[in-house]
């Protein structure tokens, strides 16, 4: 998978990620992006070390998942870091 392929799963692993997780989180739309891509990196991470996945494909549903959990662990640790509760 290209840069820009991968920065644009990112940006919309982030998104999703914002919407799977309740309450309001820290930082405004443009952090969540960003953090996106950083758990999509993550996720792909994680997932070539632990499941041996391959993240190359663009529309691979295992892509998507693994760059959907990896922004959902790097907002949570945000959260977390920034010291905002969420509601639930």
């Amino acid at each position: 998978m290209g840069f820009f392929a991968f920065l644009l799963l990112g940006l919309i692993a982030g998104a999703i990620a914002k919407l799977i997780l309740p309450g309001k989180q820290a930082g405004g739309w443009v952090i969540t992006l960003i953090l996106g891509v950083v758990g999509a990196l993550l996720g792909g991470f994680i997932g070539s070390a632990l499941f041996g996945a391959d993240m190359n494909e663009f529309f691979s549903l295992e892509s998507w998942l693994l760059a959907i959990g990896g922004a959902l662990i790097v907002l949570v640790v945000y959260g977390a870091l920034t010291g905002r509760k969420s509601r639930a």
